[in-house]
């Protein structure tokens, strides 16, 4: 590793709902804060005196937020990592040991060895978007779990069953109306949603997630935009062992819509049909099949937003 690296300052920070622990690399220095309004500005005011080329914390279901967000007005370089790879890392170097101060530690030399790029905040908006679109998946599957119970459930508790599933269907559609507005404010989002929502079996949930959760769409070539999502298969050869190719990792959120608008797509999609029931036919297994076919959707939809067109039957 040379000087210039080994001199760079990487901040690593352990989070959790209490606290802030922070590593400085290469000073070998380590601080606690506690994680809340208060602490995190001595957190900032802390780290801003090393002057870290980069601040390294990973992703933790939100609780990393409050500390990105001020950190990014304080204008940190703040990488948001995914700890699977981090702890990868760890062990690689044979850290097996896990405490709040080493994964801090841990977090900091990921950054100096890897070199992460640095996470861009997204718009304010953008992010109550992200957060609409999960509170509304939890509706729906609040909504399934209380069907399922009508199912099996007696008579005599099917009404405080249907009260509760009222409630989720008219949360359900007051969220839908609120998702309606926020892109309604921006004309550069409704015209992004209405071109997408112009191709077929791709609805309003499927548009705002490819809004909230992939604002590369349009920016990438049709390999790196499937692997980006995580529908690339991945090759798993050794020697003379020739094994399955799979699917992993990628943005899962939309991975996940995207294979609801296929299950719909396979059925009257002029394009995805026909080649679903050519690779059925062909002996590829149902769900390799639906996968191939939402990287085909995929691949069209990023060729609309990179063209600026709208769907048309012409389209390869």
């Amino acid at each position: 590793m040379n000087s210039t690296i080994q001199n760079e300052i990487n901040v690593g920070i352990d989070t959790s709902q209490a606290f802030l622990d922070i590593y400085i690399r290469p000073v070998d220095e380590y601080r606690s804060f506690t994680n809340d309004t208060a602490g995190i500005k001595q957190a900032i005011r802390f780290i801003r005196t090393f002057h870290p080329v980069r601040v390294l914390i990973e992703a933790t279901g939100r609780l990393e937020m409050a500390f990105f967000c001020a950190a990014d007005k304080a204008g940190l370089p703040v990488c948001v990592c995914n700890p699977a790879r981090v702890r990868n890392f760890a062990k690689s170097i044979g850290r097996m040991a896990k405490t709040d101060k080493l994964d801090a530690s841990d977090l900091a030399h990921f950054g100096e060895v890897i070199q992460p790029t640095i996470t861009q905040l997204k718009p304010e908006k953008i992010r109550l978007i992200s957060d609409l679109l999960a509170v509304r998946s939890q509706c729906l599957e609040m909504s399934t779990m209380q069907k399922n119970r009508l199912k099996r459930m007696p008579k005599s508790v099917h009404a405080p069953i249907r009260k509760i599933l009222k409630t989720i269907t008219e949360e359900s559609s007051r969220i839908d109306r609120q998702l309606d507005r926020l892109i309604a404010e921006v004309p550069e989002w409704q015209e992004r949603v209405d071109q997408l929502t112009s191709a077929k079996s791709v609805g309003k949930v499927l548009a705002y997630t490819l809004l909230s959760e992939l604002p590369e769409l349009g920016q990438l070539n049709r390999k790196q935009i499937a692997a980006l999502v995580g529908v690339a298969p991945m090759n798993r050869d050794s020697g003379r062992y020739n094994g399955k190719r799979f699917i992993r990792g990628g943005r899962h959120k939309v991975r996940t819509v995207l294979f609801v608008s296929i299950m719909s797509a396979i059925q009257c999609h002029p394009k995805i049909k026909p080649m679903y029931e050519r690779l059925v036919s062909a002996g590829k297994p149902k769900k390799v099949a639906m996968v191939a076919c939402m990287r085909k959707q995929l691949t069209i939809l990023n060729a609309m937003v990179k063209d600026g067109t709208y769907w048309n039957e012409n389209m390869a």
